[in-house]
């Protein structure tokens, strides 16, 4: 097959490097703005199942290796290789199925957080969709999933009952628990480095909460240990219905005065309770009025809809901003975490930054492994989100960005594959998963895609900086 034969087998487009629209079609949906120089030969933007064989088996025939682009969100860009074919899925945005009396669901694998939820919700069902409103489900479920209530719903990978892919053979294929379970195992954890290209998710779905519940309290940054000690001690006795997190953040602007003295920065506290009466979420919600020291300012339980939840979690993470992210898993005490970054902060070169703890409620915490690639659980995770918008402001929050991630390094287990810089630190791959499923996730790549059709973790990436 030649590149006459392959534009004549698919429905979608197929742009060469020499073509005009070629920086469009490898940048033009990118979320980070901090673009690296690495590029393909060519892009597919497949219409259908049909475009996604056919550029796999042009792939084959030329001897060129496959990359997988879906949303665009990773945060470092391992769609973008050096050379070789990209297969974008940005067209396959449709809901194929809903059975509301069974809590069954088939979507293609371009949908967004936010628009999984608004359509789930009116029908009284959810999703153990992301955080981030526009992240897509394509990188999000094959990473693991960072959930929305992840010590009752669990990763949105654990929501997953089967998957339709195309393999490095060119095959389309089912996979489930019963069904090609090699490939179900690998695609609920692996991320960038599985072997097979997902074009629909079957998944299970959950009752929607009927009271979710929200508090917030601002602090001193000073007091920020504190908190986190505190937070750290108390979570194991709060219901794994609320969800915990710590913020580093810039005071709104009522606290601005208060914040001064730390030049504008806060501690935010904020916790979400997933529950079924108004009076289970505030008293889920209790044990956080009882905080060590005064905050500058609390709020009182209030109800929420992920709307409201999307809405606060996308004012953190804005678009078209240039990133560098580092999150980790771990089980030291939030404390100490924050303890670890305090005397950096204040010297962020970027106001829109964020540091951000996970610290996870209820008394089976962290949980037990689950039978999937999947790997890390910890009591905490997070890290910082490095974020600017200004080009010539690169180096200074590279540099700051890189003494956070040293200072924070010794308290770490693990990565999670969606949330960490692979490109720059290949390292710290394999410590996403445990050594078991590490060795096992190798041993079903050389079996499944023996002629290294896709890229793995590592090819294609060096020499590439961003710029």
């Amino acid at each position: 097959m030649n590149l006459d034969d392959l534009r004549r087998a698919v429905r979608g487009t197929v742009t060469t490097a020499h073509e005009a629209g070629f920086s469009d079609a490898i940048h033009g949906n990118l979320w980070n703005r901090l673009i690296p120089d690495r590029a393909p030969q060519l892009v597919v933007r497949a219409a259908d199942e049909d475009d996604v064989i056919a550029a796999v088996t042009f792939a084959r025939a030329n001897g060129l290796k496959v990359v997988v682009r879906g949303g665009g969100h990773n945060w470092c860009q391992p769609t973008l290789r050096t050379g070789g074919l990209l297969i974008d899925l940005q067209d396959f945005t449709k809901v194929l199925a809903i059975d509301a009396e069974n809590r069954r669901a088939v979507i293609q694998p371009i949908l967004s957080n936010r628009d999984i939820q608004k359509i789930l919700n009116p029908l009284g069902l959810a999703y153990p969709t992301g955080h981030c409103p526009q992240v897509k489900v394509s990188g999000y479920l094959l990473g693991g999933g960072m959930a929305w209530n992840p010590t009752v719903w669990g990763h949105g990978a654990d929501s997953v009952a089967a998957l339709e892919l195309v393999t490095a053979a060119g095959e389309l294929i089912t996979a489930s628990a019963t069904e090609n379970p090699d490939y179900f195992w690998a695609a609920r954890g692996a991320g960038s480095g599985f072997f097979g290209i997902v074009t629909k998710y079957h998944l299970d779905l959950h009752p929607l909460p009927r009271a979710i519940h929200g508090v917030e309290a601002y602090y001193r940054l000073e007091d920020a240990p504190r908190v986190g000690a505190w937070l750290g001690e108390t979570a194991p006795l709060i219901a794994s219905s609320v969800e915990l997190s710590l913020y580093l953040v810039k005071a709104p602007p009522a606290l601005r005065d208060a914040a001064a003295a730390q030049t504008g920065w806060v501690c935010l506290v904020t916790a979400t309770a997933f529950e079924d009466t108004p009076e289970a979420a505030r008293r889920a919600l209790q044990p956080l009025e009882r905080a060590p020291v005064a905050p500058l300012s609390r709020s009182t339980a209030a109800p929420l809809d992920f709307e409201q939840l999307f809405d606060a979690s996308g004012a953190l993470f804005p678009e078209a901003v240039r990133s560098r992210v580092e999150a980790a898993y771990s089980n030291h005490s939030p404390g100490d975490l924050v303890q670890a970054v305090l005397d950096l902060w204040p010297k962020a070169p970027s106001d829109t930054s964020v540091f951000l703890l996970a610290i996870f409620c209820g008394p089976n915490v962290p949980e037990p492994q689950r039978d999937m690639a999947r790997s890390m659980t910890s009591k905490v995770y997070g890290g910082p989100w490095t974020m600017w918008r200004d080009a010539g402001a690169d180096q200074a929050n590279a540099e700051w960005h890189r003494a956070l991630t040293q200072a924070l390094h010794p308290f770490n287990i693990g990565s999670y594959i969606g949330e960490s810089d692979m490109v720059a630190r290949p390292e710290i791959v394999p410590q996403a998963f445990t050594p078991e499923k590490w060795r096992k996730l190798c041993a079903l790549r050389d079996r499944y895609d023996p002629d290294r059709v896709f890229f793995d973790y590592f090819e294609g990436l060096a020499g590439g900086s961003a710029s």
